[in-house]
């Protein structure tokens, strides 16, 4: 019965770093959609992020400066994205779609140009990580139900995880306390009211891109310094197209988006673990294909269910006239 439940501890401890990546992306979606701007470049920022942080921890042995590094880079292509979407007002889909192209391209080439070893970075040492958190011992280590919660699902967590849940719930008190984010959503759902009074709908929406590039970096930078060690190309493999599922899922809320991506990184989890066969044999009967797309085909059905539901934000993608 222990063996069991700490079975299922471990799958939800790997769910929650799982479910980091994708919580960052989404949160970065999250505020550049709620102003009106769409973005479909997160799968590019967070590759473009992962290189970036990668890179930099590596030639300067320090994860921070590698962590700062992927907020600069993707901040910068979000403001890239901007200022097509904004200033030109051009088509959303097809500047995020570039932007994924690129980024699949650049970080490639630069990998290989950098480091010469087939489009990777060297390995990174613990000191080019992001450290992990400990919580105090303040609970004995024994076969308690408390003590398998606490030291194995609660705590030991890369500094990012917890960074992440507490980023859901500041965007949240930002959005409904903040002048800032009362701005942010009007410029999505009624930019015509909020000229009126005054503000430039631009340089919100251009702030509100801009940082929430800036998040996606932080997601990027977790792939490939804090969960990982090192780049590797096209590391991201569809994890910035789940946030945006996660986005529609959770209704462009927060507390939604935290609960979808949580429940994709328990499907992602969950189809690692059946590979494993930590849980049964089921691997010997169905294919291991059939398990690694388990998570995509749940996704496209739990969308197809609920995408008619959600309403977006009244102005996403729409040019500011």
């Amino acid at each position: 019965m222990m063996d069991s439940t700490f079975s299922w501890i471990l799958l939800f401890d790997a769910s929650l770093r799982l479910a980091t990546p994708l919580m960052f992306a989404a949160l970065a979606g999250f505020v550049s959609e709620r102003a009106g701007v769409m973005d479909i470049g997160l799968e590019g920022k967070m590759l473009l992020g992962a290189f970036a942080a990668a890179t930099i921890a590596s030639v300067t042995g320090s994860a921070w400066y590698g962590a700062l590094a992927a907020i600069v880079i993707t901040g910068s292509f979000s403001l890239l994205h901007a200022f097509a979407c904004i200033t030109h007002k051009g088509d959303h889909v097809v500047s995020g779609l570039a932007i994924n192209l690129l980024a699949v391209a650049i970080t490639a080439l630069l990998a290989q140009r950098i480091f010469v070893q087939g489009g990777m970075t060297p390995i990174l040492s613990d000191e080019q990580r992001l450290p992990t958190i400990e919580f105090p011992n303040i609970i004995a280590h024994d076969d308690s139900l408390l003590s398998q919660i606490y030291w194995h699902l609660l705590s030991g967590h890369n500094i990012l995880v917890y960074l992440a849940f507490i980023a859901v719930f500041l965007t949240i008190y930002l959005m409904k306390y903040s002048t800032w984010g009362i701005v942010v959503l009007a410029a999505g759902d009624n930019p015509t009211a909020l000229k009126r009074a005054g503000f430039s709908v631009s340089k919100i929406r251009y702030m509100a891109v801009v940082v929430g590039g800036c998040i996606c970096g932080l997601s990027g930078a977790f792939l490939s310094i804090g969960h990982g060690a090192g780049f590797v190309e096209n590391m991201t493999v569809g994890k910035g197209f789940i946030a945006l599922a996660a986005l529609i899922f959770g209704r462009w809320h927060p507390i939604g988006v935290m609960l979808s991506c949580l429940f994709f990184g328990f499907l992602e989890a969950l189809s690692i673990r059946l590979q494993e066969s930590r849980f049964s044999d089921v691997d010997s009967v169905i294919p291991i294909q059939l398990l690694e797309i388990t998570p995509y085909v749940l996704t496209l059905c739990v969308l197809a269910g609920v995408i008619g539901k959600s309403v977006a934000p009244a102005t996403l993608g729409k040019p500011m006239r």
